[in-house]
């Protein structure tokens, strides 16, 4: 947490607020919690990642399951996820999660 604090540049408090509401979401699976630094673009969680965060959510991925479907090439995309919605591809992106069920 340290860390995103210090990439985000703001408190603590605001940045579990940007988790609680799922404008990013992170893992503890390797030890620490942490967060993929793909996820974060000029200092800010990347604007499109909560819809689709929200997306996988409701077709009942964990939060662990969202970041390595995001992290991982697709097919259907082409890319990963992430690198897609880096590219400004929001809605193709958020098509395919919702298949996901």
């Amino acid at each position: 947490m340290p860390d995103l604090v210090e990439v985000i540049g703001e408190p603590l408090g605001r940045v579990r607020r940007l988790l609680d509401e799922s404008q990013l979401i992170g893992s503890k699976r390797h030890g620490a919690f942490a967060v993929p630094a793909v996820f974060i673009m000029d200092g800010r969680p990347l604007p499109s990642l909560r819809g689709t965060i929200i997306v996988l959510h409701d077709v009942g991925f964990s939060d662990d399951e969202a970041i390595d479907w995001m992290l991982t090439l697709d097919d259907t995309i082409g890319v990963a996820p992430i690198e897609a919605l880096r590219a400004g591809r929001k809605s193709e992106v958020r098509r395919v999660a919702q298949t996901l069920a």
